[in-house]
């Protein structure tokens, strides 16, 4: 369902649980190992998330859902498995790493909320992104709500859930629910020029990067705080101390 390949510190996940790459709980259980694995290599400073289907990942698995909601414990049921998708969502979210989401095709519901946990988006500009889960009577509850006004503002979010669009990959981008957009017959190519032009810079500025930007979220002056000690603790580090020499001596741009 889900395979690993690393290559020039780019961890590459790539879905493929045909036809539609549909979340059931046994992907989750294989995402979160998988992300073990990453974890306990070392070596990744950016993970790639991609698809090798037509779609990038359509959401809930509608089996598991149909089989849930004609159960007497379905309502336990289906709170364990939002919280499952939640926990695997909120550790993507808090990897070390910068993530990439290359969106080759339809990402819904918890599809979308799944690529809404990584860093980074590229859209296919033929793609379909949404989190239409008000048309069934629900809401995006594995971190949708949540993210999504986080990225593109109250409004904007309010606007998608409440009405229940789907957008294709230039909109979506205009709106701010992605950084690039590009045509599906190159958005592979794409996706690893912007995912090794990252891998290129150094790991300890680039998690330190993260952590700040994730502190901007927070009330008072908690990210400025952030900024003066990671960069205590970048000026001590060696490899930053050698590009800054080099930088200083005119031998890097």
């Amino acid at each position: 369902m889900i395979s690993l390949g690393v290559a020039n510190s780019i961890a590459t996940l790539t879905l493929s649980r045909p036809p539609v790459n549909a979340i059931s709980d046994a992907l989750i259980v294989q995402f979160s190992a998988k992300l073990d694995e990453i974890g306990a290599r070392g070596d990744c400073k950016v993970v790639h998330l991609r698809s090798d289907q037509k779609v990038f990942c359509a959401g809930a698995d509608l089996t598991e859902v149909r089989r849930r909601f004609g159960s007497p414990a379905g309502d336990k049921e289906t709170l364990d498995y939002v919280t499952h998708l939640q926990a695997l969502f909120n550790r993507l979210e808090a990897l070390p790493q910068v993530t990439l989401a290359e969106i080759g095709g339809a990402a819904m519901g918890g599809g979308f909320e799944l690529a809404l946990a990584c860093d980074l988006r590229i859209i296919a500009l033929d793609a379909r992104v949404g989190l239409p889960e008000a048309r069934l009577g629900l809401i995006p509850g594995g971190g949708g709500t949540q993210r999504l006004t986080r990225l593109c503002g109250r409004a904007t979010a309010a606007r998608l859930i409440f009405g229940a669009e789907v957008l294709d990959g230039a909109a979506a981008v205009a709106l701010g629910l992605g950084q690039w957009s590009a045509a599906r017959d190159v958005i592979a190519a794409r996706a690893r020029e912007i995912a090794e032009g990252i891998a290129a810079l150094p790991a300890a500025a680039l998690s330190a990067a993260k952590r700040c930007i994730a502190a901007a979220g927070c009330p008072g002056d908690a990210g400025y705080l952030a900024e003066r000690d990671e960069t205590r603790r970048l000026s001590a580090n060696p490899e930053t101390r050698e590009r800054v020499t080099a930088f200083l001596a005119g031998q890097m741009r």
